[in-house]
């Protein structure tokens, strides 16, 4: 089997299990990682096992390197992204795919000049957990899908984070933060959005670090922590979500709920690629569990990856590909701007709903 040689470039906390993932796939070959800090990418090329440790520009005039992964930090995505593409090669960046909207599309627009395939997490939406949630609603098991809720509610990231300040900042928050993983699996349980109504507030100006090493400093809060939406599809659906960081009592919500002309189904946590999955049919007086029809419910972070070179290799399509992730990034933009504005806000953009993995290949792309 032909194998697509990788890079890495960003190697933090979220590179190791890229690492050690990117190495299960017969397809991929990891030849070399990168960082700013030199040390730490020889650091992590010496415990996984990858040849080359270079400098982020080494890596990214390798001529043998065809993809880079970019695992930089949200504000270098974009800068990282264009440079790979104009050295010929495809592109995977974690999520978001940019801070911007005009910075997401001058990604698309490099990578179309270079005849060049982009990509982006979450990934999450190819685990098992959603791709059988997905394999429900195409059976019909509950009807025509009506409505979905979501909600990611938490206390906030200074209670755990060792350095939560960028969660405060703007380009961060909840919406930011999380709404990635909460969009791209409605985009792929229910299609493309139309429009979007949002609410937003900052509940609280100020926070006070209780973590360490930082318990007691305060952070000055420049971005939305509670955000509420309504969110209307192209199907016809019409769904809702909430994103906070201000629950300090906790919350006893679903993830995700989808509920349709014949019943209601409960999606696992979109942050998971496992998670439980249950439903309840129009004249059933319970919830019953589903077990998964698909493989991949541990950390399989790099499926995304897995599922782009698979399409190079063979002139095909990738599900979480550039469109899907520009898609939900001008979404995350468009709760903040409906609610800045005080009126709906109408999507630009479209996208494909992601064809779901075949049931006859459970554990593979």
């Amino acid at each position: 089997m032909k194998k697509l040689k990788i890079g890495i470039v960003g190697c933090g906390n979220i590179s190791s299990i890229y690492m050690e993932n990117c190495q299960k796939f017969d397809h991929l070959e990891l030849v070399a990682c990168a960082d700013l800090d030199e040390q730490r990418a020889q650091a992590q090329a010496g415990k996984y096992g990858i040849p080359k440790a270079y400098s982020v520009q080494e890596l990214l005039t390798d001529p043998d390197i065809e993809l880079v992964i970019n695992l930089t930090i949200p504000k270098a995505h974009a800068a990282v992204c264009i440079q790979a593409l104009e050295a010929g090669k495809h592109v995977y960046t974690e999520k978001p795919l940019a801070v911007t909207r005009e910075e997401g599309q001058q990604i698309l627009e490099t990578a179309k000049k270079q005849n060049l395939l982009v990509g982006s997490a979450p990934d999450t939406f190819l685990g098992a957990g959603i791709q059988t949630a997905i394999h429900l609603i195409e059976q019909g098991e509950i009807g025509v899908p009506i409505g979905a809720s979501a909600f990611m509610i938490t206390r906030g990231h200074e209670h755990w984070h060792p350095d939560p300040a960028f969660y405060y900042d703007i380009g961060g928050g909840p919406m930011f933060d999380m709404g990635p993983y909460y969009l791209t699996a409605l985009v792929s349980l229910l299609g493309p959005i139309k429009r979007i109504s949002g609410s937003t507030r900052i509940s609280y100006p100020e926070r006070t670090v209780t973590s360490e090493p930082k318990a007691g400093t305060k952070i000055q809060v420049a971005t939305p922590t509670h955000i509420s939406g309504t969110i209307d599809f192209a199907s016809g659906a019409i769904g809702t979500i909430t994103t906070s960081f201000d629950a300090f009592g906790g919350t006893s919500l679903p993830p995700i709920e989808i509920y349709g002309s014949e019943g209601t189904l409960l999606v696992p946590d979109p942050n998971t690629f496992g998670g439980p999955i249950h439903i309840r049919k129009r004249d059933e007086k319970e919830f019953v569990d589903v077990p998964p029809s698909y493989g991949y419910s541990q950390n399989s972070r790099g499926l995304g990856v897995a599922d782009m070179a698979q399409a190079i290799l063979s002139s095909g399509k990738h599900r979480a590909n550039g469109k899907l992730a520009y898609h939900v990034l001008e979404a995350m933009h468009a709760f903040h701007d409906s609610s800045d504005n005080g009126k709906h806000y109408i999507m630009e953009s479209t996208c494909e709903r992601p064809q779901s993995l075949s049931l006859k290949q459970p554990t593979s792309i």
